[in-house]
């Protein structure tokens, strides 16, 4: 049973150990896209097994969100210069707002709960898809049309989470919306 237990934390694991072996690939090419998408099913199941077999656990919560943030990472440092070079000003302009609102709404959380707060909101879970996809459309004509979605994804998703960080009595990282009741 105690394996059973730790499998969605192994399952992260895998999910931070393909996301550093990311840093030793080309962006873009086949060996890349191959890791890249076994990272992305690995951040699906983690959470799908854990709920499935009721191994939710905070640890598990903080983990994740530890994988997701080295995830970002790694990605900024391996594809943030291609994509300086197709994605359009006011783009980054809006990007360098929600990072700005995202940092606010950690820095909110430290402040008040005494620790690292990351929720896992439906907003949140759908910027994250949305980030995933970026790469798969990077050599698409529709880069920057996707960007601007992307960018309004983020935005509401990241005032969402400063909202409930400034408004919420106690930290709930399983929180699904601002709406939930407390």
């Amino acid at each position: 049973m105690n394996k059973i237990k730790n499998l969605p934390n192994y399952i992260t694991a895998l999910r931070i150990i393909g996301t550093l072996s990311l840093l030793f690939t080309e962006p873009f090419g086949k060996p890349f896209f191959i890791i890249y998408t076994l990272a992305g099913v690995t951040d699906v199941l983690d959470g799908a097994i854990a709920r499935k077999t009721k191994c939710t656990s905070e640890f598990g919560a903080k983990l994740d969100s530890a994988a997701d943030l080295l995830f970002y990472a790694v990605m900024i440092l391996k594809i943030f210069t291609k994509l300086l070079e197709k994605v359009v000003r006011p783009i980054w302009i809006a990007v360098s707002i929600i990072v700005a609102m995202r940092l606010a709404a950690y820095i909110t959380a430290l402040v008040k709960y005494h620790c690292f707060a990351s929720l896992h909101t439906y907003l949140n879970k759908l910027t994250g898809f949305s980030v995933f996809c970026t790469p798969y459309m990077y050599n698409t004509q529709y880069l920057n049309v996707f960007c601007v979605i992307l960018c309004t994804i983020a935005f509401l998703s990241s005032a969402e989470e400063l909202c409930v960080h400034f408004t919420r009595k106690n930290y709930r990282s399983n929180l699904k919306t601002i709406f939930e009741k407390e």
